[in-house]
């Protein structure tokens, strides 16, 4: 049966960069294959569009431009913030990846551009933001069971813990 929009399904992949340096894989997350809803915008548009069609056994490599990844890297997101206001325990340095919390709460990533004297400034463009994404992809399982409501969304039986509880 050919994967279709609304389907939930498993797959294997490995991700890297245009210099070949894999950035995120099937291996680097603990073996367990990815699983999700096709269609429902729960990955980047290229990766959840690519396997529409496809079967399980299938096995192909994709490369996305930045319109089909995390988007354009665009000049202006950046923004400065005092020192004072990162916890102390937190030396800021450029390069570092830190968490803001955006207008709805949610988690927004950016990164450390430079810190002088006592004004940080920091650029909000996703950090793989302006960069081709090449994908190798293998359709493992298709016909999945939605997770349950009450599921943490890792895709595993509930036989383990996080590091958060419910």
């Amino acid at each position: 049966m050919a994967i279709k929009e609304g389907d939930i399904i498993k797959v294997e992949y490995v991700g890297t960069f245009e210099d070949g340096k894999v950035f995120d894989s099937t291996e680097l997350n603990g073996g367990i294959p990815l699983k999700f809803e096709v269609g429902a915008g729960q990955l980047i548009p290229g990766f959840d569009n690519s396997v529409i069609g496809k079967s399980v056994g299938d096995e192909y490599n994709i490369s996305l431009d930045p319109s089909e990844a995390y988007g354009e890297y665009k000049d202006g997101m950046t923004q400065s913030i005092p020192i004072d206001q990162f916890p102390p325990e937190q030396e800021p340095k450029p390069g570092l990846m830190i968490l803001l919390m955006g207008p709805q709460g949610q988690p927004v990533p950016a990164t450390i551009k430079e810190v002088v004297d006592d004004i940080v400034t920091i650029d909000i463009n996703h950090p793989m933001a302006g960069k081709i994404l090449n994908f190798k992809i293998k359709i493992i399982e298709t016909g999945c069971e939605p997770d349950p409501p009450q599921a943490c969304g890792c895709g595993h039986d509930h036989d383990h813990d996080h590091d958060h509880k419910h």
